[in-house]
């Protein structure tokens, strides 16, 4: 059995290390970007629902599925506003 011998640099190295990972942990977490719905995508892209299914399939836009519906990052929704004016 091996003995390793701590000393005070060791320990105060430790410290700070363990100061700034508890920092970290009660920063505030980033704020959850909403997810838009389907209508609200339309009216922002001004397209039918039929065009809004196209970008979708296509891999144009984005997109996820929750409890049935479809929602959207306003990120995702504006790249596809600019690929469409092109």
């Amino acid at each position: 059995m091996s003995a390793e011998i701590v000393t005070i640099e060791d320990l105060e190295k430790f410290r700070i290390r363990l100061l700034t990972d508890l920092a970290k942990l009660m920063q505030k977490p980033d704020p959850v970007e909403p997810l838009l719905r389907s209508a609200q995508v339309r009216k922002l892209l001004n397209v039918s629902p039929g065009t809004l299914q196209k970008l979708r399939v296509k891999g144009i836009l984005p997109y996820a599925r929750l409890d049935g519906s479809f929602r959207y990052r306003l990120m995702d929704v504006e790249h596809a506003l600019e690929s469409l004016k092109q």
